[in-house]
């Protein structure tokens, strides 16, 4: 049974961790008004451009003229998944819900006989995604430094990847990101970005003629890369705003824990103390009596 002065200790401890949750909860909280903003504010332009190059794709499918980001290299053979993870801890489930997304569809893809490689975002991941498909991951980068990822992260992460693309590493894309719902709700979300999915709401053509200015290919060519580094970009603020809602809910349950776990030493600190000034009692009183 611990002592007088253990339990004292212990108390101490869990009170030191008590502020430290608290506080951590406060910033997280104060981070999440912003994060959120950024986040519901990118969603509209990021979902309607999909939805364009969605629709561009259904009209274009697999012809030959279709440009290799619309249409595809012609085969499905080996996909890259790109998992977006944090470099921080205590945020919950965050960073593994991700990771389980991803391991899913990477099961599934190769019970299907396809080819998985990995590209990591963040350093959260990487353990577990090495351990489950060893030599699988072909490129990583480094958020280490950077107190918010902006659309220049966006852009470095999609360019390495198009790079990728361009040099035959692989035929599809996924993005696994946690979509923002609300500060006690994150949804891990997969979403294919290279090529661009078809549409299933596609409008259907009507036969009139559109021209394009200037040309077609040209909007194109400026259209699906940044198309890309948008859909890259709007995972990095969904997964903010995520981060900071787990890690705020997280803190929460911690220091309502550590609360509860104070009562129950202090109960139990108490009890012991006046079993130790009951028993003195006794030897004084069987002592008086003694004599």
């Amino acid at each position: 049974m611990a002592t007088l002065k253990e339990l004292k200790g212990r108390i101490a401890s869990v009170k030191s961790t008590q502020k430290i949750t608290k506080a951590k909860k406060m910033v997280a909280s104060a981070k999440l008004r912003r994060a959120q903003a950024a986040a519901e504010n990118g969603r509209p332009y990021a979902e309607r451009l999909e939805a364009v190059v969605a629709s561009l794709a259904a009209k274009v499918g697999q012809s030959d003229s279709a440009p290799k980001l619309l249409g595809g290299t012609g085969k499905e053979d080996v996909h890259l998944l790109l998992v977006l993870n944090s470099d921080r801890g205590l945020a919950g489930a965050f960073n593994s819900n991700i990771v389980k997304a991803a391991r899913d569809k990477a099961l599934e893809l190769k019970g299907a006989g396809k080819t998985v490689k990995f590209m990591l975002v963040g350093r959260k991941g990487r353990p577990v995604i090495n351990r489950l498909f060893p030599n699988q991951t072909v490129a990583t980068y480094d958020t280490t430094g950077y107190r918010e990822l902006g659309f220049d992260n966006a852009r470095d992460i999609a360019d390495q990847v198009m790079a990728m693309y361009e040099a035959g590493e692989f035929d599809v894309a996924h993005i696994f990101f946690s979509k923002f719902r609300s500060a006690l709700l994150q949804e891990p979300t997969g979403q294919q970005i290279i090529p661009v999915a078809p549409s299933e709401n596609a409008p259907v053509s009507t036969g009139a003629a559109v021209e394009y200015e200037p040309d077609e290919e040209a909007i194109l060519a400026d259209l699906l890369p940044r198309n890309v580094t948008v859909q890259v970009f709007k995972g990095l603020l969904e997964n903010a705003a995520s981060e900071q809602g787990a890690s705020m809910t997280a803190m929460d349950n911690a220091t309502r824990n550590a609360g509860d776990l104070i009562n129950k030493l202090t109960i139990q600190y108490n009890r012991s103390r006046q079993a130790a000034i009951t028993t003195e009692l006794i030897e004084i009183i069987a002592g008086a009596e003694a004599l």
